[in-house]
């Protein structure tokens, strides 16, 4: 699935083949050369090569004669006053690149120049998860330089005076890769393997970290009146269902905080069907709920100190004898009634009765949805932002902030009644869409209907959670994103 390595942390390092991988700051000098370079061959071929030490170009030598590791990587960091979080993740995935065959690496991390702090050194570590992170399940035959891999893990020693420190908060570190790789390896899975139910089952397999788990039925959820969420799933012959999860790391007296996923399995359009090519993608549908389940994973991996929820909407949408219809009109958990116009704007008709659910059972702070919910927001922003929807101004800050910190990047987009009115229906108190103009306003405006109050922010990851450009740190097309994201949220503002 992943090729993981083998990540520890050392004062010193004794080096005996392998591969060194030494970081360097613009117009600096690399780390730990020393007994690396008896003979300045390092600082010859970078004066060859013009290596500078700009950020994540790299210099490779075999090592010369008489030195302890059989090759040397020089990483580039950039500017010294410069470096971020996400350049110590990217150095991290870079570093991972370079590794190749090499079954023993020692990194140096405190290059002169930087003011290396532990938790610098566990963003590179976990940088170097990430960026290792590969989906090669159903491959039965992989490319050499994978069956060199992925045969073994690969033992990393990162040398630094911050070691101590460092294996502290790489603790935290681990339970974010493992949420994000979770994500991804859900995202990533074929839908005839990875189906509601299976879903589901993935969610109750949090209980050994400590959440609590339910997972509501198709006859639960149709004695909550959940209508709008069970049209989208009666042309399956999957059963839809919703997991609940709890994680209770805060005191007793605080409100949840909730995160709430959109979980169609798979997205055919139904009777509005897609068209044929590209279909395969929507696998991918269900990248809001993998977010959430990888948000889940990770708080309870580290104990975050918060009392949060998680719920998942799990659905397929097919297009059988039994499926809805255009022109259906259904009536939500909320009791508002919703004219069914297209088929294919079926998240919406899931989030609204999860949404409602999470609102009237647990009375959260505020409710986050993510959901990968139309392609406007992609015609909008793209691939390298998500869209931002929310009726508080402190959460969808606090989001943004995040956002920035991670560079899983947000952009506000705006709600409105002139919006709210394009989404009014002649037979029923809503439809389902506004038509083809601000299609992911409207898809937002159409949420907002279901959530009362409460503080409330609409996450459009249709072009950020599959499919998005890679990085250093993502090589992956199902991305993982916003389990950083929200972890980062959890962490600055609703912790202790």
């Amino acid at each position: 699935m992943t090729s993981r390595s083998d990540i520890g942390f050392a004062k010193t390092a004794r080096v005996s083949g392998g591969l060194a991988i030494l970081l360097q700051v613009a117009g600096g000098e690399a780390a730990g050369l020393g007994d690396l370079d008896p003979e300045g061959i390092v600082g010859r071929a970078a004066g060859v090569a013009k290596f500078t030490g700009k950020a994540l170009k790299s210099l490779d030598v075999l090592a010369p004669h008489g030195a302890p590791a059989d090759r040397i990587v020089v990483l580039g960091l950039g500017e010294a006053d410069r470096l971020t979080a996400h350049d110590w993740l990217k150095a991290g995935g870079a570093a991972a690149a370079k590794i190749g065959r090499a079954e023993k690496v020692a990194i140096y991390l405190d290059a002169p120049g930087v003011t290396l702090t532990a938790r610098n050194a566990a963003d590179f570590a976990l940088g170097m998860q990430l960026g290792a992170y590969s989906f090669d399940t159903y491959k039965t035959k992989k490319a050499d330089d994978d069956e060199a891999k992925n045969g073994k893990n690969v033992k990393v020693t990162i040398v630094t005076a911050a070691a101590a420190a460092a294996k502290k908060a790489n603790d935290v570190s681990d339970a974010v890769a493992a949420g994000v790789i979770l994500a991804r390896n859900l995202v990533n899975e074929p839908a005839n393997v990875l189906g509601p139910v299976e879903f589901a089952d993935k969610a109750k397999a949090l209980e050994k970290l400590g959440v609590e788990v339910d997972i509501l039925t198709e006859r639960e959820m149709k004695k909550l009146g959940m209508a709008a969420l069970l049209g989208v799933a009666q042309g399956s012959v999957r059963p839809p269902r919703l997991a609940v999860m709890q994680w209770k790391g805060g005191r007793e007296k605080d409100r949840p905080i909730a995160f709430i996923g959109k979980g169609v399995v798979f997205d055919t359009g139904g009777i509005s069907i897609k068209p044929a090519a590209g279909m395969e993608d929507m696998k991918g549908d269900m990248g809001g709920a993998a977010a959430v389940i990888g948000l889940m994973h990770t708080l309870a991996a580290r104990k975050a100190k918060a009392n949060v929820v998680g719920i998942l909407g799990l659905v397929e949408n097919m297009p059988d004898g039994n499926a809805q219809r255009p022109g259906d009109i259904v009536k939500s958990m909320s009791g508002q009634t919703i004219e069914v116009i297209n088929t294919d704007a079926e998240g919406r008709l899931v989030l609204c009765d999860a949404l409602w659910y999470c609102n009237e059972t647990f009375k959260p702070q505020f409710m986050v949805n993510l959901a990968t919910l139309t392609g406007a927001i992609m015609v909008a922003l793209g691939s390298h932002h998500a869209g931002l929807f929310s009726n508080d101004d402190t959460l969808a800050a606090r989001l943004t902030a995040a956002g920035l910190v991670t560079s899983e990047r947000l952009w506000r987009m705006p709600l409105g009644r002139e919006y709210d009115k394009m989404i009014d229906s002649k037979f029923a108190d809503m439809k389902n869409t506004g038509g083809r103009y601000a299609g992911s306003i409207t898809a937002a405006q159409f949420l907002q209907r279901f959530v009362k109050d409460t503080p409330w922010a609409h996450l459009d990851i249709a072009g950020t959670a599959m499919g998005s450009p890679t990085d250093e740190i993502n090589r992956s097309w199902g991305s993982g994103f916003g389990v950083r994201l929200l972890d980062e949220l959890v962490r600055a503002n609703y912790e202790g």
